[in-house]
């Protein structure tokens, strides 16, 4: 007895050890089947406590006068199917009626303490029929993103949400995005993660880097065009500009809208083209939007109203033709000028990471999601990569991309440098390298045109 006692008490400590070192393993070997157990056996009782029950029908009610037997007590939503994950539990349900999705995600606390789950989130897969998605451990805290992603021409995974699932930043879907962070929040982490996930992509990388190339010129072996200083950006965005207009008429010379050519053969952009015919998609990336847009007298006023103007029309016109913005900064509202609101009214994705005030959140979800302000300014200061990612349709996740370093995104640009393509029109500021085309590690420069 005493040894099987001694046993019972290692064991019980080594899996204490095991939850509190290392919860990801720890609920592969044994919370998965606690929680799975705790599901089943609570289910009705916590369902009925949360008042997500309803009275039972008519008809049986009836039946069971009838018959003389008990009354039937009310009824909880019908369990279609229970799945585990490698994250948590993913529980689909059938509402009865009377029921509404939004009291499923109204109990969402409450379901979380009562089946002694780290989170709970519900979405509505289709009418009657509701996801409840619950995490185990948090999956934050030490963000391990799958083996296997479902990949897909200009779609990235980029961070994981709270919920366990990926998290896409997918450009055919979302074409421009605004990404906010204070110093020191993890934005720099995040638009590396952008760019080694684009990298083995056929795509053509655009940067625009003000702090003299500090973030994005060690990946230069990957980009078609990069500039260090607002005067060069705005000829490379000026030139981006004119091969959009030059995708135009391409795409109108192909439109095939003859009468007896099939509707579904009618080219509207880039990727209704044959792919012969098909130009290369461009993501332009901004590493610092107020640079751009900050100006001390006439001359560069000037300046800043020719990029603002570009990018504006980047964003109202640059889908169709497969040019992507990618726009990041610690502010970005009506204080950097005219035309910077329109500009952000185009940006539908929106990314906020730890911010230093209410109005930078604002800045981001004000106008589509109020309620992630309030999460957004929550985010603590220790939880780098931690970020509320959103979208005009006013839902919003918490993400955390994975930690990736400079040098981890630097090998994975080398690698993948063969599928750099060269642009005519971004030809004068592509980035020249010193060294062989086979070093191990680039230094990037600017071209002399850039310079």
């Amino acid at each position: 007895m005493t040894g099987f006692t001694v046993c019972l008490v290692l064991v019980v400590a080594a899996v204490g050890l095991l939850r509190w070192r290392r919860p990801a393993w720890y609920w592969l070997t044994f919370g998965v089947t606690l929680a799975v157990v705790r599901v089943l056996v609570r289910y009705g009782s916590v369902m009925d406590a949360c008042g997500l029950t309803v009275p039972p029908a008519r008809w049986r009610l009836a039946l069971a006068r009838a018959t003389n037997r008990p009354i039937p007590g009310p009824r909880a939503p019908r369990i279609l199917r229970l799945r585990p994950t490698r994250t948590g539990l993913v529980v689909r349900l059938k509402l009865r009626p009377g029921q509404d999705a939004f009291d499923i995600a109204a109990a969402s606390d409450r379901l979380r303490h009562s089946f002694s789950m780290y989170g709970v989130t519900s979405r509505e897969l289709r009418s009657g029929v509701v996801e409840v998605r619950m995490t185990g451990y948090d999956v934050l805290k030490r963000v391990q993103m799958p083996a296997e992603t479902e990949t897909r021409p200009m779609r990235v995974p980029v961070a994981l949400r709270q919920d366990g699932s990926v998290h896409y930043r997918d450009y055919r879907a979302i074409p421009h995005a605004l990404t906010l962070g204070a110093t020191e929040s993890g934005k720099s982490v995040y638009q590396r993660n952008l760019v080694a996930g684009l990298a083995p992509m056929d795509v053509a990388l655009v940067g625009i880097d003000c702090k003299r190339g500090v973030e994005l010129f060690p990946l230069a072996r990957r980009f078609s065009a990069l500039a260090d200083n607002p005067d060069t950006a705005a000829d490379v965005l000026d030139a981006l500009v004119v091969r959009m207009e030059r995708i135009y008429q391409v795409i109108r010379a192909q439109q095939r809208i003859a009468a007896d050519v099939p509707d579904v053969e009618i080219a509207a952009d880039i990727w209704d083209l044959p792919s012969d015919l098909r130009p290369t998609p461009v993501v332009v990336l901004v590493d610092e939007v107020a640079e751009l847009a900050l100006y001390a007298n006439k001359e560069e006023e000037k300046r800043r109203d020719r990029i603002i103007t570009a990018l504006v029309r980047l964003a109202q016109l640059g889908r169709a033709a497969g040019i992507y913005l990618e726009i990041c900064g610690q502010r970005f509202g009506s204080e950097l000028g005219k035309g910077i609101t329109m500009l952000r009214a185009q940006l539908t994705g929106r990314t906020a990471h730890r911010v230093n005030d209410e109005t930078s959140a604002n800045m981001a979800f004000g106008d589509i999601a109020p309620d992630a302000v309030l999460a957004a300014i929550q985010i603590p200061a220790e939880m780098r990569g931690l970020a509320i990612a959103g979208d005009s349709s006013g839902g919003w996740h918490r993400i955390r991309a994975p930690h990736t370093s400079l040098r981890q995104a630097v090998n994975i640009c080398n690698r993948h440098a063969d599928r750099t393509p060269d642009l005519p029109e971004l030809a004068p500021f592509r980035p020249t390298l010193s060294g062989s085309a086979d070093a191990p590690s680039p230094t990037a420069k600017p071209s002399p045109a850039t310079a």
